[in-house]
């Protein structure tokens, strides 16, 4: 149970909100520390940008929300974002949700944000205003007497929050659920309601849901201004969409005469015109008509600049912008357009007249005033090659923000359901030449992250995340070309891979039809679909076994259910509940685990049958179990009681004193000189929440994490890597992959692995039963040493005609190395035919492999690792010796 942000506040609340001061400080007695640098694994965007924001008061200050991963700051230096809410803890992970933002245009150190995630029970804590003094460095907390709806429908409407340019200590925020106007005159310290403003709203998308989430009032939209005093407020009230003040909000409104029958997504000042884009949903998923109009404020008139009829359009309208520099320019988005593409609407006389980012010719063909390049984002053409008229990429969905620069009508940058665009060479539309639009998310982290892997060998790390399924990140700071395809299964749930033969994944997902599962044979970069039983409707959780021999998969709609064929063939588990959590012995190959309803199951004979525990586990919360590679029965339970071990596969469990609440556990490397590998931990340590390392399975832990670096609801996904000590890698709800490495001077393994998959000498991706399986364990060679290193080779996988290999290279002097060179003589006819992490030459049969540019240098007592892949051409495959080793200093 997280805490509540208000605690015994709530009688001050109920007259207006609260200045509270934010403490990204513990004042527990925590566990000591251990320096991280913490880094984004690159994806670049992945979920909805609902909003950005230039300052009009200083050049290049711009901020863009998110609707579940916390605000950004752009930095014009290297282009990319700068995130701005990671101090965001456990306890108000709600804070993630960006319902609004605010630059101040005159003070320009100034920014506020409306934060919030739901307004239903969904998240425990009422919303709050943050405000800072530094461009968002720091922030301090105004609660709220309500809840605020970063990711609630209608999120993609306002701004809701803005400041006074003509008085810069007024801040006004229009809320949601019938809460009303708000408004602080101090800089945002306090808000008080504004009691003269006559309508709360009255728009709810589904007032029958009985899941509280479509059955709110959606209340006010945005807040805007015109000359000294005056004042618009958007209202979601079809029949009275806008309201205006001109003393300064006194006293309030309806404009006569105004549009009805939409809702005003967006209102935009320029001169003596408010403009408006309206919708007939409060989107920003839906939304199929609406209108644009133009109100002439001195003249109190309206009129409609729509730019096609109602009668010929199948959308709305929402965002909305105008060019600052050149006055009567403005430009307005569909709010959703999915076929065949989004439109954008450009004017230069004040919606007069309008020109569309494309044009049909002859159908399906198309004119277009663009060209997308998407060379940083690859993975945005989403695996598809569709038919004409549709294009790939596509322009976007969820338009609900454009913004031209207020000091370059060059650029501009939009948001869409799944990254930030933008442009740089935006006056080409009006010159009649095209415009180029490019992403413009580097550093906007946004994914959720349902999953994580990290194998002994391939990529250091292999994911699962909603809407985008997941990637095989060969580089965890290089955006991947793809995300997981063929089979393609929506939203990815778990993944898992065997352990003794890390070629082997399989994951699953929620598609909404089958296939709900994908089998891979080269460590997860290419993919196969696999069979499904009857009755799968969602891909719960999967584990694989420790040789790939078995499988067995718990998914949503069905029971648990083994497989001793990869996947191609299913029978159903006895002794497990359906709907179980499932996890694999990382040793014993036909030994797995099952969690469900407090109680724990264990398989000794391949999933086919499972027997409860005695063992007494905890029943509600956030709950994961793993099981330790290298260690036969090990297995570990984080969960609201604290964190559990069982070294005699879960008939009996010991708690670890010193952890008072678990959400997830993970193993990595081992720390020098021990022998059982690193614990990692996201939970409660001597009172302080965070992520922990244990080097001795528990007994003492150190902190990993700070406050700067806390992530919202992180957790739910973690992994530690076995081949880099100290390096684990940490899911969170929208803000990405982070992975953490220690802040020494050992030397770190490169973060590659193959950028291409194994042709001639790769098993086939068809799933066959009479296939010889995997090698049931690694094979090593002896360890020989020359010249200060040593160099250790070992077989990770085999297959008919290949196989992928391994080697350790390890520096055994007092010295750092400058460059190390390994050797070995093939006997059964063997070939390298791909080699990662270094530099491969093979003459007859005799094989050199050199450092490649980056691991060369191997602090004393480290290790670097490079791995391979070949074929052989006989019926056996012997490790070679000796294997020779020499390294520089």
């Amino acid at each position: 149970m997280r805490r509540t942000a208000i605690g015994a506040v709530v009688a001050a609340l109920l007259a207006g909100a609260v200045a509270v001061a934010l403490a990204p400080t513990s004042t527990a007695s925590a566990a000591a520390a251990d320096p991280y640098t913490w880094k984004n694994v690159r994806i670049d965007g992945g979920g909805f940008v609902p909003a950005v924001v230039f300052n009009p008061g200083e050049k290049n200050l711009i901020y863009a929300r998110t609707d579940i991963g916390g605000a950004y700051r752009w930095n014009e230096t290297d282009q990319s974002w700068t995130p701005l809410l990671d101090w965001v803890g456990q306890d108000n992970w709600g804070y993630n949700g960006v319902l609004s933002i605010a630059p101040d245009p005159v003070d320009t150190k100034r920014v506020y944000a409306a934060v919030g995630m739901y307004t239903n029970d969904w998240d425990p804590n009422n919303g709050a205003i943050l405000r800072s003094v530094d461009k968002g460095n720091t922030w301090q907390i105004t609660t709220l007497p309500f809840k605020n709806g970063g990711n609630m429908p209608g999120r993609g409407v306002g701004e809701r929050l803005a400041v006074d340019p003509h008085n810069d200590k007024n801040v006004w925020f229009a809320a949601e659920g019938g809460n009303g106007l708000y408004k602080s005159s101090d800089y945002g310290v306090t808000f008080s309601k504004v009691t003269s403003f006559p309508n709360a709203g009255n728009y709810v998308q589904d007032p029958t849901d009985t899941n509280n989430y479509l059955n709110q009032n959606q209340g006010l939209s945005w807040v805007t201004f015109g000359a000294t005093n005056q004042i618009f407020v958007g209202v979601a009230d079809k029949n009275n969409p806008v309201y205006m003040s001109s003393d300064g909000g006194s006293t309030w409104s309806r404009i006569a005469g105004e549009p009805t029958g939409y809702l005003a997504h967006k209102g935009v000042v320029q001169g003596n015109y408010l403009f408006i884009a309206t919708s007939d949903t409060g989107g920003p998923y839906d939304g199929g008509a609406g209108e644009v109009w133009r109100y002439d404020i001195t003249a109190g008139t309206w009129t409609n600049i729509s730019p096609t009829a109602v009668a010929d359009r199948y959308y709305g309208y929402s965002g909305l912008t105008v060019d600052t520099l050149h006055p009567g320019t403005l430009m307005v988005a569909t709010q959703i357009s999915w076929w065949p593409d989004a439109i954008f609407f450009r004017s230069t006389d004040n919606g007069a007249t309008w020109t569309r980012i494309w044009d049909w010719t002859s159908y399906p063909s198309m004119s277009k005033r663009y060209t997308m390049d998407i060379t940083a984002d690859p993975w945005l053409t989403f695996n598809n090659n569709p038919q004409p008229p549709e294009s790939t990429p596509k322009l976007g969905w969820m338009n609900e923000t454009l913004a031209i620069d207020p000091f370059n009508s060059g650029r501009m940058m939009y948001g869409t359901g799944a990254t930030l665009y933008g442009t740089t060479n935006l006056t080409n539309w009006d010159a009649g030449s095209t415009i180029t639009i490019k992403p413009m998310a580097k550093g906007l982290e946004e994914t959720a992250v349902l999953d994580l892997a990290s194998p002994p060998s391939g990529a250091p790390l292999v994911s699962a995340l909603g809407d985008i399924g997941g990637f095989y990140h060969a580089s965890l700071d290089a955006v991947q070309p793809t995300f997981h395809n063929t089979p393609s299964l929506g939203s990815n749930t778990s993944l898992d891979f065997a352990e003794l033969t890390p070629t082997v994944f399989a994951r699953v997902g929620n598609a909404d039809a089958a296939p709900h599962i994908g089998i891979s044979s080269d460590g997860g970069k290419n993919w196969y679909q696999g069979q499904e039983p009857s009755g799968v409707s969602g891909g719960g959780t999967i584990a694989v076994g420790a040789d790939a021999g078995y499988m067995v998969w718990s998914p949503q709609g069905t029971g648990v259910y083994y497989s001793t064929t990869r996947g191609s063939s299913w029978t159903a588990s006895s002794g497990v509940p359906t709907g179980a959590i499932v996890e694999s012995d990382r040793v014993n190959p036909k030994t797995f685990y099952a969690y469900a309803a407090g109680k724990f199951y264990t398989s000794k004979d391949g999933g086919a049958t499972f027997t409860a525990s005695s063992a007494t586990l905890p029943s509600s919360g956030r709950l994961h179990l793993h099981a330790v590679p290298g260690v036969a029965g090990e297995v570990w339970f984080a969960g609201s009681t604290g964190l559990l071990r069982s070294t005699d596969s879960g008939a009996t469990f010991t708690k670890v004193a010193t952890v008072t609440s678990g959400i997830n556990v993970a193993f990595g490397k081992a720390a020098p000189g021990q022998s059982h590998m690193a614990v990692f931990l996201v939970g409660t340590v001597d009172g302080v929440t965070g992520v922990f390392r244990s080097d001795d399975t528990g007994a003492s832990w150190v902190r990993i994490n700070d406050d700067a670096h806390q992530y919202g609801n992180a957790g739910d996904a973690l992994a530690g890597d076995p081949r880099v000590f100290g390096r684990v890698y940490l899911g969170t709800n929208g803000r990405g992959i982070l992975y953490a490495d220690r802040n020494t001077a050992a030397t770190t393994p490169p973060t590659t692995s193959p950028t291409a998959s194994p042709t001639t000498s790769s098993p086939s991706p068809s799933p066959s039963t009479s296939s010889p399986s995997p090698s049931t364990s690694p094979t090593t060679s002896p360890t020989a040493t020359t010249g200060g290193c040593t160099a250790t080779y070992k077989i990770t996988g085999s297959w008919s005609g290949g196989f992928q290999g391994e080697v350790t290279v390890a520096n055994t002097g007092t010295a750092a190395t400058k460059s190390w060179a390994v050797g070995w003589t093939y006997t059964a006819g063997q070939t390298v035919t791909q080699l990662w992490n270094g530099t491969v030459t093979q003459t007859g049969t005799a094989v050199k492999v050199v450092n490649a540019g980056y691991n060369g240098a191997i602090a004393a007592g480290g290790s670097t690792t490079f791995g391979f892949l070949g074929s052989t051409s006989g019926t056996t495959n012997p490790v070679p010796s000796p294997i020779t080793c020499s390294a520089t200093g």
